[in-house]
């Protein structure tokens, strides 16, 4: 199954199907070299000089791919089921609908990556599994690990309340979107400039976003305690 392609994106993949792959027209020479060797999470893990990123439902990968700062990671299941259905989707899998998200809620003004591209595999019969290419946020940290109390972090130029306020722009940009990020918590928010007075929260795992009616209030109080029972569960607040 096909969906439709947004503008500026081409697809790429391989001769025999098993490779289906969506990415941005300027990258696409880059990206056809990378999905010919394999998948695009393999290529990053065994790339030269990569960062490894924790957080989310599993490691990702910073490397650079055709000019462009890129975070490739493996689409995985979240929830208590994730130990049954692990990376395995039924076609098209969530990949193009993050795309799509991606681009609505940039749209929209909310903070989130960019999607540079995305691959998704055979896996047997009826399923898929797929990996998404990001724009990397520079200088960027987890908002578990900015608001983690300053002994743990060993980092006193942290303004926590500036990180809260940030994270609050976040989830009022979300609620004017109409975006219930279904799996909002402290690791699937990215702080930029948490040192400084004005920093920026991006949203992550978008594949979860669900749209209610935008500037729906009960799409803000809705995250805000989604983040708030991941917060408190790590013991943040």
């Amino acid at each position: 199954m096909r969906v439709a392609l947004p503008a500026g994106y081409v697809r790429i993949g391989s001769a025999d199907g098993r490779v289906d792959g969506v990415v941005l027209e300027a990258l696409a020479p880059s990206m056809t070299v990378v999905l010919s060797a394999g998948t695009l999470y393999a290529y990053a893990a065994a790339a030269t000089g990569q960062r490894t990123l924790g957080g989310g439902r599993g490691p990702a990968y910073a490397i650079p791919i055709g000019g462009a700062s890129a975070v490739v990671r493996h689409v995985r299941h979240g929830g208590v089921l994730a130990p049954l259905t692990r990376d395995l989707f039924v076609p098209p899998t969530r990949a193009p609908y993050e795309l799509a998200t991606s681009i609505r809620l940039r749209d929209a003004g909310v903070a989130t990556p960019e999607v540079l591209a995305y691959g998704v595999y055979r896996a047997g019969p009826g399923l898929r599994r797929a990996d998404v290419v990001t724009r990397e946020i520079p200088d960027a940290s987890m908002l578990a690990a900015c608001v983690t109390s300053p002994a743990v972090r060993g980092d006193l130029s942290i303004d926590q309340q500036a990180v809260w306020h940030a994270v609050r722009v976040l989830i009022d940009a979300l609620g004017r979107a109409g975006a219930f990020h279904a799996d909002l918590n402290v690791t699937n928010v990215l702080i930029t400039g948490a040192g400084g007075s004005t920093p920026t929260a991006y949203a992550l795992d978008i594949d979860r976003v669900i749209w209610r009616r935008p500037g729906d209030p009960t799409v803000a109080r809705d995250n805000a305690a989604r983040l708030r029972r991941s917060a408190e569960k790590r013991r943040l607040v």
